[in-house]
């Protein structure tokens, strides 16, 4: 009796290909080594290359390709052109991580108008423009977008408004992508953070005097990045929520 072997045909195997923004410090820098390790190739956007190279030499010997790219977010001239020439240099990413964030803290409407509109172009405008440069190129083959948010997107914090209001409504920006784009086989999500132990506080728009030791670590954040990522394309995480053990701070 002849025996048949019936060979399925493979899928092609996708190109492990990370874009992150605000990647030389904090939760990007972490979120960087995180993926290399991990076998991705990275393009990695900052506005302060010296700090991208210092990265790119810690990370020769993950095996990964390490792509820089120097834009700064609170510009919204640069965006569309740094991001269009690092997508036609190096690739569509199969997920982008939208890490980039700054804060001021003070009373809401006593706020600087300058200060407002950075907050707003770089926790928000600066997401949907990059977004509607890569998401285009996405949908030929799907991809996953993880945006990095906050849990004051749904607590309001005196003295914190401007940030709080940006984080909601990268929340909701979130969730429309995902509705609009889930016919083209790209996912939406959020990572919604506690405090994280990052340069943020350091800001001399940041007055605080938090434990920092109680706070989540850039690392901790990272590795649950790369989880959100590595899901099947048959399942989404929608919105995940990390905290420091301790709470709010």
């Amino acid at each position: 009796m002849k025996r048949f072997i019936v060979k399925f045909p493979q899928k092609p195997n996708k190109l492990k290909l990370a874009f992150i923004t605000g990647a030389s410090k904090g939760i990007g820098r972490s979120t960087a080594i995180t993926f290399a390790n991990a076998g991705w190739d990275l393009i990695l956007l900052s506005r302060n290359m010296d700090l991208m190279e210092k990265l790119k030499k810690e990370l020769l010997t993950s095996n990964s390709k390490i792509n820089l790219i120097k834009c700064d977010l609170s510009n919204p001239l640069e965006i569309k052109h740094c991001v269009k020439e690092a997508i036609e240099k190096y690739g569509c990413p199969s997920v982008l991580i939208n890490n980039a964030g700054c804060a001021f803290n003070g009373p809401l409407v006593e706020m600087d108008l300058d200060q407002w509109e950075q907050t707003m172009q770089i926790n928000l405008t600066s997401v949907f423009q990059i977004c509607s440069t890569i998401i285009p190129k996405m949908r030929k083959k799907g991809g996953l977008v993880i945006n990095v948010s906050s849990h004051a997107s749904y607590n309001a914090f005196p003295q914190w408004g401007a940030y709080c209001i940006s984080k909601s409504a990268l929340a909701m920006f979130t969730k429309c992508l995902r509705e609009e784009e889930r016919s083209n086989s790209i996912r939406a999500c959020t990572i919604t953070l506690g405090s994280v132990n990052t340069p943020l506080w350091d800001s001399e728009s940041i007055n605080s005097d938090f434990d920092r030791t109680a706070m989540l670590s850039s690392i901790e954040v990272s590795k649950t990045i790369l989880y959100i990522a590595q899901k099947p394309e048959s399942q989404l995480i929608e919105d995940l929520t990390l905290m420091p053990s301790g709470g709010a701070f």
